[in-house]
């Protein structure tokens, strides 16, 4: 059977919607790890400062460019508003605006507090008189005293928003290598490790470096050598998967591993090298931050080719 007369690649989702993606679970497992680190791990003012920005933009950024390929733009309405959800359950994107959005507020409310007593924002005079408030003050003092409530709001809208990056995917039966139930994992795993390299990032480069922190980016390196180490078991057994799967996965199959860039660019250079470079830190550590956050870097690049490799290796069957 001649296969391209019967399947053909997607041009549909391609890099805009890997960018969605990408941002999406990044921002979400940033502003997750951030809160859970502050509320258990280690109170760090800084770095939940560091991480709700950051994350808020990087769901702002990722959100947009859905947002700009949308045929009707006023059509945004309809899944922001809640009630989508119990007429249409299955609306994946509906689910994934809702946890977005609510993260979002959930995620400043609970960096509001340390906002307020920030020498940065305090410097910036239209954010200083915002924060002065009598509103922003009450908010801010009730938002304290619920800290951990609003840290697992956020969590919990975040982890949505992470795992829902996957579902979408997984949710489109037409092409076998998405319509896969390791889909979500995948991504989910993917997702921690770029946050936990994006953090690694922050802890050394915008944070002023401290001995004190110290255990803390041991921790985020061991983290990140796990999930990289779970990722390529999950990707290999994907191989398998797909090898013995329909024609339509054989194909995607036959493009991902037979492409220079997937297995140099992504598995290589963007977990492999990371992986080895992660482990030695562990294991004897380096006398130098460089080698950490050349790893972390590597992990940033490679969780937007997966996205990327991933729409465009996305074959479905012609309906003729």
């Amino acid at each position: 059977m001649d296969v391209t007369t019967s399947f053909m690649t997607q041009d549909i989702w391609t890099w805009w919607l890997a960018l969605y993606l990408y941002f999406g679970g990044m921002g979400a497992a940033t502003l997750t790890t951030t809160f859970l680190t502050d509320m258990y791990l280690k109170p760090h003012p800084q770095l939940v400062l560091w991480g709700a920005w950051s994350g808020v933009v990087m769901l702002s950024l990722g959100s947009s460019m859905l947002f700009l390929h949308l045929l009707d733009h006023m059509a945004v309405i309809h899944v922001l508003n809640p009630m989508v959800l119990i007429n249409q359950p299955h609306a994946w994107i509906a689910w994934g605006t809702q946890f977005i959005l609510w993260m979002m507020v959930w995620g400043v409310l609970y960096a509001l507090p340390h906002m307020m007593e920030s020498p940065f924002f305090m410097s910036i005079p239209i954010v200083k008189d915002v924060l002065r408030w009598s509103f922003i003050q009450k908010t801010g003092r009730t938002c304290r005293e619920y800290s951990k409530l609003c840290g697992w709001l956020a969590s919990i809208n975040g982890i949505g928003t992470v795992v829902y990056t996957g579902l979408l995917l997984q949710s489109f039966p037409a092409v076998a290598l998405w319509h896969n139930p390791g889909v979500p994992l995948l991504f989910t795993v993917s997702a921690f490790s770029t946050a936990m390299a994006f953090l690694l990032l922050v802890l050394n480069l915008a944070i002023k470096k401290r001995e004190e922190d110290r255990p803390l980016r041991v921790f985020y390196e061991r983290v990140d050598l796990i999930l990289i180490a779970v990722e390529l078991v999950i990707l290999f057994s994907f191989f398998f998967y797909l090898q013995r799967g329909s024609l339509s996965a054989s194909v995607s199959a036959e493009l991902l591993w037979n492409d220079w860039g997937w297995l140099i660019g992504f598995i290589g250079f963007g977990l492999l090298v990371p992986f080895f470079l992660e482990l030695k830190g562990v294991i004897k550590g380096w006398s130098t931050p460089i080698p950490i956050m050349t790893a972390s870097v590597l992990v940033l690049i490679g969780g937007y080719l997966l996205r990327h490799y991933f729409m465009y290796a996305g074959v479905y069957v012609r309906p003729w």
